[in-house]
């Protein structure tokens, strides 16, 4: 197969979505094609998944969840851990035992792996069957490059635009609950983070777009949004605008619940948090990351806070928004993280007594800044150090779902729970989820439940027959 140079799509002056022109002659060509659809990693690239589906459809594929079944085989993928690489990598070789003997067979990389240089040269040089590999910026070229595709044979590579897209169409995985980006990229620089070098630098879209987008989705029904961002208290910062702004905004359209990820303790303000006070649409749910509890370990992350700082942060959040729920993010093991600075982090956690986390070994990703610093400590004594903090964890998640033991709470009811299909599973406002006993018609409403079972991960609950709205 013949590679030729890097395609870089940059640079380009319309900040419009570039639609293709789906003629009925293209429809045609992909009239009965299947496409598979798997994805990996964090909130935006399910988001960017359901914005891949949408235009798959719009060509005429239908998705199916058999890869043998499958025309076009995509995988949107996630750079923040090695093993979510190696993933990647491992599936990639069933796809290419059932390219062999399949003319029509296409297979697309897409998502953070793809703004990777190195990912991009191993594809160059050990993998040369896949025939696409599409940034994370550049998801609107798929239908031209897939149009492409199946006339030619030879590897596109469309990665690093520093655009800011609008007028995106989504096929939502839910019809109750849907993603809404506000921004994109990152600036922070996190010494273990590759996210400003896979996703770029913050880019913020218009408020009016994101409101006109937050009114439509109410329009069509949806009760709930989050707004989503690689760090969401940086948005505005390039248009002029702030993110307490366009949450008083959207929460002025109406929608029954909004939430937002990710916020990084340095940007967020005391207008957000008396925003979030202010209204009751505004979910009492925030996930803070943490990372570390030791100012030492902080410092070489590059998080740009203290432990002080951040602890009182937390603290004005706990007085000042009521009932709300907190939850963090924790690295173990970081270069240099002695048995000290440890239990620093483990001091944080027994001071917030988080509602949960989200807990993981550090895990070196080349290009970035922390994966060039010594690390002497063993990974045996990081897995000990990761089974301690998931302990501490879990006993004051479970210590706080115990609180609503026997309350009656507002539920989202989202589908068919996962652990019983006779039961259906929602989340509260604080974001806790319960398998809620009750019938199918509850399903994409917000519904009073009585709490019966409380455990570290999740709550039981039973309908008490009666819909707080529709």
């Amino acid at each position: 197969m013949h590679l030729p140079d890097m395609k870089i799509a940059k640079d380009r002056s319309s900040k419009e979505n570039k639609y293709i022109d789906l003629k009925e002659d293209y429809q045609k060509v992909f009239k009965d094609k299947k496409f598979f659809l798997r994805t990996y990693g964090c909130q935006m690239n399910v988001h960017d998944s359901e914005a891949i589906r949408s235009y798959m459809e719009q060509l005429g594929f239908i998705e199916t969840n058999k890869i043998e079944d499958a025309n076009v085989v995509i995988l949107n993928t996630c750079a923040i851990r090695e093993n979510a690489r190696d993933k990647v990598v491992g599936f990639l070789g069933k796809c290419k035992y059932l390219k062999k003997n399949r003319d029509d067979f296409k297979i697309v990389i897409a998502g953070c792996m793809s703004e990777q240089e190195d990912v991009i040269e191993d594809i160059r040089r050990k993998h040369q069957y896949i025939d696409i590999v599409i940034g994370t910026h550049n998801i609107y070229e798929l239908p031209k490059l897939l149009l492409q595709e199946f006339d030619k044979q030879v590897v596109e590579v469309y990665s690093n635009s520093d655009e800011v897209i609008e007028g995106m169409n989504y096929a939502r995985d839910s019809k109750y609950s849907a993603w809404v980006n506000i921004m994109y990229g990152c600036d922070k620089f996190c010494t273990y983070c590759i996210v400003p070098y896979t996703r770029g630098r913050e880019r913020s879209r218009k408020l009016e777009n994101i409101v006109d987008e937050v009114k439509e989705l109410k329009n069509k029904g949806y009760l709930e949004v989050t707004l989503l961002g690689q760090n969401v208290n940086a948005y505005g910062r390039d248009i002029g605008e702030t993110f307490s702004h366009l949450l008083e905004c959207v929460a002025q359209t109406g929608i029954k619940r909004i939430r937002f990820v990710t916020s990084h303790p340095w940007n967020f303000t005391d207008e957000m948090i008396d925003v979030i006070a202010k209204y009751d649409n505004i979910m009492p749910y925030i996930h803070l990351p943490l990372q570390s509890g030791s100012n030492n370990i902080l410092k070489k992350m590059n998080r740009r806070y203290t432990k002080e700082e951040y602890l009182e942060l937390f603290k004005k959040m706990k007085q000042r928004i009521p009932g709300v729920a907190i939850t963090t993010d924790i690295i173990v093991g970081f270069p240099g993280e002695s048995a000290s600075d440890f239990e620093e982090t483990l001091d944080v956690v027994r001071t917030c007594e988080y509602d949960g986390a989200y807990t993981f070994i550090f895990s070196p990703r080349k290009g970035t800044p922390a994966a060039l610093m010594e690390d002497n400590t063993p990974l045996k004594e990081k897995e000990e150090r990761l089974y301690k903090l998931n302990e501490l964890v879990n006993f004051y998640a479970n210590k706080n779902n115990q609180k609503l033991l026997n309350k009656e709470v507002e539920v989202l009811i989202l589908g068919d729970s996962e652990k019983d299909q006779d039961k259906v599973y929602g989340y509260t406002d604080t974001m806790k989820l319960v398998n809620v006993e009750g019938p199918k018609d509850i399903i994409g409403h917000i519904v009073k439940v009585k709490i019966t079972a409380a455990k570290s991960f999740s709550l039981d609950g039973d309908y008490i027959e009666e819909k707080v709205t529709n």
